[in-house]
């Protein structure tokens, strides 16, 4: 099937085909955003399936589509698909398998975040609004090698423990999200929130994070789910108008009016 058949058949078909898109989309976006670039990756659990959707390790992320993704279990094996998956897969087994909760996770090479594994004394903190995501912390895991061994990403997983972000020693960083879409919004929050702290310091001054009063006052107005509805559709629709999407998801991606309805206001 090629892919304009795949996306158009998206919406109210399978499972497995509308996480295949989603991911592929999500991978487009944050390769377009600079969260991605040659390397990096993004898997996605399937419902329904006790298995998740990951892209052919040597497809361009610019590039990445339905076809290039994989079916994966979570023994490693491929069960649908043509080719390998990325060589750290063990980041996304492992951290799938310890924790339930989450449905989506992206490993990343973002430049400013690993800056902030190589400073003496200085921790990723949360420091915009956005960053209360991140107000259990974000650890960081001593490894500075690709995650290729079962026993590494084990050891990862329980460096991010029950967090929502890790940052692997001079290598990179892992987002957890409950769905393809809210990763990719917590990923543009996160370099948002690591440059913030970074011109703080580059300015020569003492960076000040959210307090717990503050954080507690931003939960108290938040709107999680449909924030990430909002910014969904504005990077989608920006994607599709500068040709980083095909234009044949557009159906398929981009919320209706319907889906963009606030219920209530806090």
């Amino acid at each position: 099937m090629s892919v304009t058949e795949i996306s158009r058949s998206a919406r109210g078909s399978n499972s497995t085909t509308q996480t295949m898109l989603e991911t592929a989309a999500t991978t487009r976006l944050l390769e377009s955003k600079g969260i991605l670039d040659y390397s990096g990756h993004v898997s996605t659990r399937i419902p329904g399936r006790d298995a998740f959707v990951i892209q052919i390790g040597s497809t361009s992320r610019a590039e990445v589509s339905p076809d290039s993704m994989l079916v994966v279990d979570y023994d490693g094996n491929v069960l649908e698909g043509d080719g390998q998956p990325p060589s750290e897969l063990p980041i996304h087994l492992e951290i799938l398998r310890a924790r339930p909760d989450v449905q989506s996770v992206l490993h990343s090479h973002m430049e400013l975040a690993i800056a902030f594994t190589m400073m003496e004394g200085v921790k990723l903190l949360p420091m915009r609004a956005r960053a209360s995501r991140w107000k259990s912390g974000i650890p960081i895991d001593p490894d500075p090698s690709h995650i290729k061994l079962p026993e590494q990403g084990r050891a990862l997983a329980r460096t991010l423990g029950p967090h929502h972000a890790v940052l692997m020693r001079a290598h990179g960083l892992c987002l957890v999200a409950e769905s393809a879409q809210a990763l990719f919004v917590d990923a543009v929050h996160f370099k948002e929130n690591a440059t913030a702290q970074m011109q703080a310091l580059q300015a020569g001054a003492k960076p000040i994070p959210l307090s717990e009063a503050e954080i507690a006052q931003i939960e108290k107005m938040e709107m999680r789910e449909w924030h990430i509805k909002k910014l969904w559709n504005y990077y989608v629709r920006k994607a599709l108008d500068e040709e980083a999407l095909p234009q044949a998801w557009r159906d398929e991606l981009v919320p209706t009016k319907e889906m963009l309805k606030r219920d209530r206001m806090l």
